[in-house]
């Protein structure tokens, strides 16, 4: 590979995963570009979300392998034999990534500031006043300046994940994945949650979306992914993808998602 040329920051090959008899996930291939917005869409069980989870080792792969800014995920290899590494080094590495999921998973009993300052502080072992002013510039750029005091009882869904992506920006990511970010919310508060990541995606932060907000994906994606049954089953940009796909499957989903006829999340 020559020197100009970058490595992918996520790299799947053949990734499978299964539940009991339940394949989730089946040889699913996937690059993402440092700086690339990837949204993947498909129908509900089509693995969208256990791929996520997979990157960040919150489940474990039966098959293939993933690497992470180049390092195998969850593994190493010694004299060609394959050792699980330790929950330590797991920890380490899902440092990499920041998970943004449905519901907010806030703790409750702290303030939005205390929710973005515990990992910097409990993980990441950063002083207090050091961590204190880099959560207050986070959730100024959430627009949640003035909620720095409230309890997540006190917030809106919508601020509450706001809260969230801060909380995840402030371990400093290099990747940030978004299960879903939108669909606990109320319609009229999605647009704020949506314009929080559409900022973070003008950065150069490189993100994987699972969503099922098309317009969202059109607008800010760099590539495209329709997942079915576990699989991969057409990439490409969101034009591509949206206004022509190529693959009898990703045209009955959306055929079936304009009609309102399938549950896109």
């Amino acid at each position: 590979m020559g020197g100009g040329e970058q490595l992918p920051i996520v790299r799947a090959r053949g990734v499978g995963k299964r539940f009991q008899s339940f394949h989730a996930l089946s040889g699913v291939d996937m690059d993402v570009m440092p700086g690339e917005v990837v949204c993947i869409v498909g129908p509900s069980g089509s693995g969208k979300t256990t791929f996520l989870r997979c990157i960040n080792q919150l489940e474990r792969i039966d098959a293939g392998c993933i690497y992470l800014d180049n390092e195998l995920v969850g593994y190493r290899v010694d004299a060609g034999v394959v050792h699980r590494l330790s929950e330590r080094e797991i920890a380490r590495q899902r440092r990499a990534t920041g998970m943004v999921f449905q519901r907010f998973n806030l703790f409750p009993h702290m303030t939005a500031l205390e929710n973005v300052i515990e990992g910097p502080v409990q993980v990441l072992g950063h002083e207090r006043a050091q961590a204190i002013a880099e959560a207050e510039a986070l959730l100024s750029r959430v627009g949640l300046a003035a909620k720095a005091g409230s309890y997540p009882a006190q917030l809106s869904g919508g601020q509450q994940q706001r809260v969230a992506i801060a909380r995840a920006l402030a371990m400093k990511p290099k990747l940030m994945l978004f299960d879903e970010p939108t669909s606990a919310l109320d319609a009229e508060l999605v647009g704020e949650v949506l314009a929080v990541m559409r900022n973070l995606a003008s950065s150069g932060m490189t993100m994987v979306v699972v969503t099922h907000e098309l317009n969202f994906a059109r607008e800010v994606a760099d590539k495209l992914i329709f997942m079915a049954e576990g699989k991969v089953i057409e990439t490409g940009t969101p034009r591509q993808v949206l206004d022509n796909p190529a693959e009898p499957r990703t045209r009955a989903f959306l055929s079936a998602v304009l009609s309102g006829k399938a549950e896109a999340a």
